[in-house]
């Protein structure tokens, strides 16, 4: 069984998950060369994807490039004069995130049951449209980006099993742990602004 796994997994599966590890431990560092790995590691996935059929997950990941490759300029290059902070969602930024959710969800579902031969339609779409929510919500610095992020993380486990790329399931369950403790972390923050607010 873990012979066939193995030998059913690509190169570009294996390298494109290891250069996503390298890229999530470098990040943690706060090191800028993370996206150097992030893009090189998100260029092989798009290949992987669009091979699997997930049309959905191809385009988000074309979305992660774009905000991968203007993270590396703005970190080499930008000048940030405030950094924002913590904060949790506004009920008009949940109203706007679920919008996000129901519409990218609608947008993918349409496109990939009508114009392509995906045969998980509804999870490909689900995954995409919790992580466009997330990514919105992580780009504002609201700490429920975290929770957005795992429900597609939750989705896309068994999604990648079903088609057999068993190296980005891994990846995903370690981007699930990973954004559990982040979530802890910036909660611990968020209610030591309060406790300083309040001293």
């Amino acid at each position: 069984m873990m012979q066939d796994i193995l030998q059913q997994t690509t190169w570009a599966e294996w390298f494109g998950v290891l250069f996503s590890v390298v890229q999530v431990l470098l990040a943690r560092k706060n090191n800028s060369n993370n996206y150097l790995f992030g893009i090189a590691g998100i260029l092989l996935t798009l290949y992987v994807m669009i091979v699997s059929r997930l049309y959905a997950e191809f385009t988000l990941n074309l979305y992660y490039l774009v905000m991968s490759i203007y993270g590396w300029i703005y970190w080499k290059f930008g000048k940030q004069h405030k950094e924002t902070a913590i904060s949790s969602t506004t009920n008009s930024e949940k109203l706007i995130s679920a919008g996000i959710v129901v519409v990218t969800f609608g947008i993918f579902w349409f496109f990939l049951t009508h114009y392509t031969d995906s045969d998980v339609p509804i999870w490909d779409s689900l995954v995409s449209a919790f992580a466009w929510a997330g990514m919105w919500l992580m780009a504002r610095r609201k700490i429920e980006n975290w929770i957005l992020l795992n429900i597609s993380n939750i989705i896309s486990i068994p999604l990648m099993i079903h088609k057999n790329l068993y190296l980005y399931a891994v990846l995903t369950a370690f981007l699930f742990i990973v954004a559990v403790s982040a979530y802890m972390e910036w909660r611990k923050i968020l209610n030591q602004k309060k406790v300083d607010a309040y001293s």
